[in-house]
C-alpha cells in the first residue's frame, strides 16, 4: 500500500512543496538583506563578523542544509551522510575554512536531543575544524533555536567542546587586482513570510507535513543535476545583489544550486544561444540531449540576456539521491562542486561549474547594475 501511495502521491506532493513551502515577498527580502549587510559592517560583532581573506591562498568550502534529522523516514539527510562525511574530510585535510550556511539542523521537526543523538559523527567532523579556528556556523530558519533558544550555548558547547558562537551572515572581503570585493553570505531566509521565524509554518511542518512524509518515506528535495529554471526566492536574491556594487551574494535555504546567478539549465540555454549563432550543429545536439533530461523540456524558448554574475546559491546536502553541492572558494577560484557516490557507492567529487574571481569582477564591470 505505501508504495502504491508513494507513486500517486509523491509528484503532487513535490508540487505543493514548491507552491506552498515558500512565500517570499520582494520588498521584504531585499530589506531584510540590506538591512543585515548594513549591521554587518557597522557593527561587527552583533550579528556577524567581516574577514578579510587573501583570494591566492585562504580556502574555504560552503555547506548548507544538511537537514539533520533523527534517521527516521523524514530524514533528508541520511542518504547523504556519508557524501557529507567524505567532504568534510577532503576539506579539512586540504586546510579549508569551513562555512555551513544554516538548516544544519532540522528542528522544526526534531528536538534537538534527538539529532544530537543520531549525529553525533557529523558533529564530531565539523568540530576537526573548530579545534584549527576555521569553523563559522550560520543559522537558518530551521535551525533558528542557534539564535533564539537561551540555552543554545550550552548545547553548542556539548557538541562541540567549546563554545560557538553562530552568526547569522558573515562578509569575505577581498581585493582582486586592486579591485575590491565583498563576499557577503547568509542563509537566505530573510524576509520569506512562510520561513522567517512563521510559528504555524513550524507546527504545520513538526505534526502535518514530517509524519505524512515519514510514512510514505519521500524526499522531496530532487536531484543535484535537475535545476530548472531559478525559483522565485532565487530570482528575488539575484535581483537584490545585481543593483550592488563589488559584491557576490552566497546563500542558501532554497536547495537550488545557483552559480553566477544561472542554474545548470539556464547555462544550457544560453549555451545553446551560442551554439545557434555559431551553426555548432554537433554543439547544438549535445546541448539539446542535455536540456531534454530537465523538467522544463520541449519547445518553450528561454533567453538570459544582461545576467549580472552577482548570485550564488550551495544547494543543499540533503538530495534525495544522496548527492551534496556547495560552493569552494581556493585558488583565486570559485567553484560549484557536487559529491556523489560512484559506481563502488565511493564519494567522488565533482566540478559543475567554476570561474576566477577575476572574471567574475569582470563580468560585474561590463554588465552595470
Amino acid at each position: 500500500m505505501r508504495q502504491l501511495l508513494q507513486k500517486w502521491l509523491k509528484g503532487p506532493m513535490i508540487h505543493l512543496s514548491d507552491r506552498f513551502a515558500s512565500r517570499p515577498d520582494a520588498r521584504r527580502v531585499h530589506q531584510a538583506l540590506s538591512d543585515l549587510y548594513h549591521t554587518l559592517i557597522t557593527e561587527p560583532g552583533k550579528r556577524g563578523v567581516v574577514i578579510p581573506f587573501d583570494a591566492k591562498h585562504d580556502k574555504f568550502v560552503i555547506l548548507s542544509d544538511q537537514h539533520k534529522g533523527a534517521r527516521d523516514h523524514a530524514d533528508d539527510f541520511a542518504l547523504a551522510e556519508a557524501n557529507y562525511l567524505a567532504a568534510l574530510d577532503h576539506y579539512d585535510n586540504g586546510g579549508y575554512h569551513y562555512i555551513n550556511l544554516g538548516d544544519s539542523e532540522e528542528l522544526w521537526e526534531n528536538s534537538m536531543l534527538s539529532v544530537k543523538k543520531h549525529n553525533q559523527r557529523t558533529f564530531d567532523h565539523e568540530k576537526t575544524f573548530l579545534v584549527r579556528h576555521a569553523f563559522i556556523k550560520i543559522f537558518g530558519n530551521h535551525d533558528l533555536y542557534w539564535d533564539n533558544d537561551p540555552l543554545a550555548s550550552i548545547m553548542l558547547r556539548q557538541l562541540y567542546g567549546q563554545p560557538v558562537k553562530v552568526w547569522e551572515g558573515v562578509i569575505l572581503r577581498t581585493t582582486i587586482d586592486n579591485d575590491p570585493l565583498d563576499l557577503y553570505l547568509t542563509h537566505g531566509h530573510q524576509g520569506d513570510l512562510q520561513s522567517d521565524g512563521n510559528w504555524l509554518s513550524k507546527w504545520f511542518v513538526a505534526n502535518v507535513w514530517a509524519p505524512l512524509q515519514s510514512f510514505l518515506e519521500i524526499n522531496l528535495n530532487t536531484p543535484a543535476t535537475n535545476d530548472a529554471l531559478k525559483t522565485l526566492h532565487n530570482q528575488m536574491m539575484y535581483d537584490w545583489s545585481s543593483t550592488q556594487k563589488d559584491l557576490l551574494l552566497i546563500t542558501g535555504h532554497t536547495h537550488q544550486p545557483v552559480f553566477c546567478s544561472l542554474t545548470h539549465l539556464e547555462r544550457l540555454y544560453l549555451d545553446l544561444e551560442k551554439a545557434e549563432v555559431n551553426n555548432d550543429v554537433a554543439a547544438i545536439a549535445v546541448v539539446k540531449k542535455a536540456i531534454g533530461t530537465h523538467i522544463w523540456a520541449g519547445e518553450q524558448k528561454f533567453s538570459f540576456p544582461g545576467y549580472r554574475p552577482s548570485y550564488f546559491n550551495t544547494g543543499c546536502c540533503c538530495f534525495d539521491d544522496g548527492d551534496i553541492t556547495g560552493i569552494e572558494i581556493a585558488e583565486g577560484q570559485m567553484r560549484l562542486i557536487k559529491w556523489s557516490y560512484d559506481d563502488n557507492g565511493d564519494s567522488e567529487r565533482i566540478v559543475l561549474d567554476e570561474s576566477s574571481l577575476s572574471k567574475i569582477i569582470a563580468g560585474l564591470k561590463a554588465i552595470p547594475k
